[in-house]
């Protein structure tokens, strides 16, 4: 049986479909993450550009975006540029196809990506992203104060493409006028534009490079790199939906995962392996349905820290981290 998702990327501060810890989509049956196998997506672009990006200066873009991923060492993802196509995105045709489309009732909203996959093994047959024309666009290589920039969000949205989901590694602030500024993110991931002319999010972080290493390990990944697991509840109960962070003290990499298991849960792969500093936050700097689709996420509790140094071994887990917060 076939299923869809709708993922979005906004402007200031939405997601639909349950995402696994660690920023990946589960199927719900058995586990199984949404992937494309082989390792080899191919797609189309639109022959059509938008005002200030024509149809060959969207291409090069598009091209740039998926290179950022396919380049990344530890991961063995790689994508073909099918043709231009006079498809349209998010048409159920079995086509991958990446364009522009106008959507002034998504006043929000720079993108979005919508795939079709195999709800047993999670094999991706179909994905589409559409980039909202009514916003304006550049592509050009240096990017353009007072334009949202076309590769970076195309990162963004290449990154579900191939099966991520929303990362919660960023510090936004509410606006006066409704919405959230992001303050800063540490993840290309994070589900909230850092805003007009900022071409920060055309590099990986840590934490979108251990997503996309851990779907699709290249060879040896999963020997040299670790892992730690945990606990968190509160008040003896699991708290659902807790956001973890590891934060490796010798490099600064921060890697983050959830906290959805049954009895509060969690385990963050692909890491470096050496000693990490595990921080637990609720969910407030983004809709909650940015993440996931869960009953019971618990966000009334404070910030904690665990009160010692996490070891992820190299090739393994470490021991389970029990961490007890406190209610706000």
């Amino acid at each position: 049986m076939m299923r869809r998702l709708l993922l979005l990327i906004v402007v200031c501060g939405v997601l639909t479909g349950r995402v696994d810890a660690y920023s990946h989509f589960g199927t719900g049956a058995g586990d199984a993450l949404v992937h494309w196998d082989p390792a080899l997506a191919r797609w189309f672009a639109t022959n059509r550009g938008a005002p200030g990006v024509s149809a060959g200066d969207f291409q090069a873009a598009l091209l740039r975006a998926f290179q950022t991923w396919q380049d990344v060492p530890t991961a063995t993802i790689e994508f073909s540029f099918a043709g231009f196509t006079s498809v349209e995105p998010f048409e159920e045709d079995g086509l991958s196809v990446i364009g522009f489309q106008d959507h002034p009732e998504m006043d929000r909203v720079l993108g979005a990506t919508t795939f079709v996959f195999d709800d047993t093994t999670g094999a991706l047959v179909e994905a589409d992203i559409f980039f909202n024309s009514m916003f304006e666009w550049s592509a050009g290589t240096g990017g353009d104060p007072n334009r949202f920039d076309l590769q970076s969000v195309a990162v963004h949205e290449i990154g579900h493409f191939i099966g991520l989901g929303h990362s919660a590694i960023g510090e936004t602030e509410v606006m006066p006028q409704g919405g959230r500024r992001v303050l800063g993110s540490a993840a290309v991931m994070f589900p909230i534009s850092l805003g007009r002319g900022s071409i920060a999010d055309r590099t990986l972080q840590p934490d979108d490079i251990a997503g996309v290493s851990d779907l699709y390990p290249a060879a040896g990944f999963d020997s040299s790199t670790g892992g730690v697991r945990g606990r968190v509840r509160k008040g003896g109960a699991p708290v659902i939906g807790a956001h973890i962070i590891a934060f490796n003290p010798r490099t600064g990499a921060l890697v983050g995962g959830f906290a959805l298991g049954a009895d509060g849960d969690f385990q963050i792969l692909g890491l470096a392996p050496g000693p990490y500093v595990l921080r637990v936050e609720p969910l407030d700097d983004a809709d909650i349905d940015s993440f996931f689709d869960l009953p019971n996420v618990d966000i009334d509790f404070l910030v904690t820290y665990h009160p010692r140094l996490v070891a992820a071994p190299s090739g393994g887990v470490g021991d389970r981290a029990d961490i007890t917060v406190r209610s706000k």
